[in-house]
Parts: structure tokens; C-alpha cells; sequence
């Protein structure tokens, strides 16, 4: 069969590659087109044709949007046109709600084509009315998260929960790396620091958690930044006071994490991944005027948390700085009750096993890929 994809980032690349591998495993002579990236072309081989790299798509930010708009309106009409062209057996969208949704209506308008998505919008956070296009034109939602099911039925829309495929990438990790990590300096305790991978993301949430962290270097630990791709170091350090003592790690989050005693953390996939390697962490974001930012989260955002731990477990498990609340002496209080021997490192290392028993067990892709084929089929008959 002939299935056409659309990832518009790093995370979709990657969870859309293995989706891929999925698929081959159930329909050895697949083939691929797709909008997305390195990751999904090593994946796809011989059977698959990368049309469109995601980095040529990916603007965020009202701003930026704006200023690359007729890029990205180039590039739907040259998907829409594509896939209309090749007239796939299915076109299976990931995440990248902006893009995907104008694609799906105009796809479901003007063809018979099923249409799926693989991890759902986060519809639940904001932009909640985003559900009456989802019902109109999407035949199939695929879920990572348990508590979409919940949310999706409130609107009367079947999803399929999945479980999570940073439970698979993690597991799998272990099993290939975990027995070769060594730590980045083997004789002090470590201190991940997880700021972002985004430019403004890190010149806002670094300086504070450096400041915060700092006396740790005075007590036998290293202070180790996850360095981010195509992020030079001359950034991280221009960031901090010359005095500053701290490493930057380009082994990877996973292989930092897994040798850190605590980590400070900005909100995102980063969260799962931490709590999944079971390192307690603070979950941390500064926005400049950050009354303002508070103000609009209250008004604007559905959710009560912002990190995807406490959304999953549906309480505060880890502490959440956000806006006006990331200050040095905040970071500094909850960094105490999480390393060793800190009044709140047991609960949140027992909490993150309820977390993990919510999730299930690993094989999303897996399952996603059976449901995905065995409905094909079906329509085939």
C-alpha cells in the first residue's frame, strides 16, 4: 500500500520513523512519500521519497509564521498537490496541528482519501475548538497520552490510545547503551541542566537555573547544560558569569540523564523523557514580563499543569515554575528537595511509577501500525 506522511518537526520526525519501521513489519512492500526528515528517510530506504525537509517548514511563533507565510503557503499547496497527484492508500498526519489541519480539510473536501493522525493535537491546552475540524476530517486519531481519551469524549469522538513511544525509544536506549554510559566526570555527583533547544528558550531559563545551582559546585556535584543541535557552545557560555563552573554534554539527553542525581528541566517531551530515566526534576520556564504571561495562561490555557508528568498523573508530582515563579531562590528551594536526601525526592520518584504504569507498557508504534493496517485492509475488501 502507499502511505503519505507529514512531520513538521524534530520529536514528529522521529516518532513518524518508527511508525514507518511499524508499518514495514506489517506491509513488506509499502511504500512512502512524505514531509519530514532525516530520521523518516532512514526509516523509509529504498521505499520511500522525502519530498519536503521539515527544517523548510518549521516556523514558530506568530512573528516568524508571518514573515515566512508565503513559504509555508508555497508548501501547502505543493503537498496538497502531491498527495492528490500520488493518491495514497492513506495519508497519516503527525502532530503539527497548524500545517495538518489546513492539509486534512482540503484533503477530505476534494477526496476519498482516509485520513489518520498520529498524536493528536494538544487540543486540550488551547485552541480546544480545534475539535470540530478534527471531527469533520479526520477518520482516525492515534493518542500517546491516556488522559486524551477522556478529553475526546467529551466531544463524542473515538480515539485510539496507543501508549507512549518515548516508553519505546527509552526502553530501547537502555537495552543498546545504558551498560557503556559513563558519567561526563566520573568522580562528582551531576546536576542536568535541560534548557531548551530553542535560542530564546535558552537565553531565558539558563542564567536562572546557573544562578540557582551554582552552590551545588561547592558540595561535590557538577552542574552538566544539555547541549542542544546546532546550538554552538560560545551561546552557553556567554550566558553565564566568568567565574561560572558547568559543562556542556553533547552525548545526548538521555545518556546526561542517566547519570544525574537531579535535573532542572524546561517544560516539554523533556519532562516524560526525565521522569521516565527516573531522575527527579523541577520543571522550570521563564517568560519575560511574566505577570503578563501568567495573566494569559490563566485566561487562555485548559489545563491546570504544563508539564506532561503532572498532566498524566492529574496532580503537582513535580513543581512547576513558570513565568513570574522562575526566580534563583524558588529553583534553589525545590533543587534542595530533590537531590539526595531532599523532603521530596522519595514522592516524586514513587509518584513517577504511577505515571509509568498510566502510560503501559512500550509498543506504540507497534500498535498504532496493526490498527493502521488491519483498517486498510478492511477497506480494500
Amino acid at each position: 500500500m502507499k502511505y503519505f506522511l507529514i512531520a513538521g518537526e524534530a520529536s514528529g520526525d522521529l516518532h513518524a520513523s518508527n511508525l514507518m519501521r511499524a508499518i514495514m513489519d506489517r506491509d513488506p512492500e509499502a511504500q512512502f512519500r512524505f514531509y519530514g526528515g532525516d530520521h523518516m528517510q532512514q526509516a523509509a530506504g529504498s521505499q520511500g521519497v522525502m519530498l519536503r525537509h521539515y527544517k523548510d517548514i518549521a516556523f514558530m511563533g506568530f512573528v516568524t509564521v508571518l514573515l515566512h507565510l508565503r513559504t509555508i503557503l508555497r508548501a501547502m499547496r505543493s503537498c496538497r498537490q502531491s498527495i492528490m497527484e500520488w493518491q495514497p492508500n492513506v495519508l497519516i498526519l503527525v502532530d503539527y496541528p497548524g500545517f495538518n489541519l489546513k492539509i486534512a480539510k482540503k484533503i477530505n473536501a476534494s477526496t476519498s482519501i482516509p485520513i489518520y493522525y498520529y498524536i493528536s493535537p494538544k487540543i486540550w491546552a488551547w485552541k480546544e475548538h480545534r475539535i470540530h475540524a478534527i471531527k469533520r476530517d479526520i477518520d482516525e486519531m492515534f493518542s500517546i497520552l491516556p488522559f486524551e481519551v477522556d478529553f475526546y469524549k467529551r466531544y463524542s469522538y473515538p480515539i485510539h490510545y496507543v501508549g507512549n513511544p518515548s516508553v519505546d525509544e527509552i526502553s530501547e536506549w537502555k537495552k543498546e547503551h545504558q551498560a557503556s554510559i559513563q558519567p561526563p566526570t566520573s568522580n562528582l555527583k551531576t546536576i542536568a541542566l535541560l534548557p531548551g533547544s530553542r535560542i530564546n528558550e535558552i537565553k531565558a531559563n539558563l542564567p536562572l537555573m546557573l544562578q540557582a545551582a551554582m552552590p551545588y559546585t561547592q558540595r561535590g556535584y557538577q552542574l552538566v547544560v544539555a547541549g542542544a543541535p546546532n546550538i554552538e557552545d560560545s551561546l552557553y557560555k556567554g550566558l553565564s558569569a566568568p567565574d561560572s563552573q558547568f559543562t556542556i554534554f553533547r552525548g545526548g539527553s538521555f545518556e546526561l540523564l542517566s547519570v544525574s542525581e537531579a535535573a532542572l528541566v524546561t517544560s516539554g517531551t523533556a519532562t516524560l523523557e526525565t521522569a521516565l530515566l527516573r531522575v527527579p526534576q523541577v520543571v522550570c520556564y521563564y517568560l519575560r514580563v511574566g505577570w503578563f504571561v501568567a495573566l494569559l495562561r490563566k485566561l487562555l490555557l485548559k489545563v491546570k499543569y504544563i508539564s506532561l508528568v503532572n498532566l498524566i498523573v492529574d496532580r503537582e508530582l513535580v513543581p512547576e515554575l513558570v513565568a513570574s515563579e522562575m526566580t534563583p531562590a524558588n529553583l534553589a528551594t525545590h533543587l534542595a528537595g530533590i537531590v539526595c536526601g531532599g523532603a521530596d525526592r522519595e514522592a516524586q520518584l514513587k509518584g513517577y511509577e504511577e505515571m509509568v504504569r498510566r502510560l503501559g507498557e512500550p509498543g506504540a508504534p507497534k500498535r498504532a501500525a496493526q490498527i493502521i493496517c488491519r483498517q486498510l485492509s478492511q477497506r480494500e475488501k
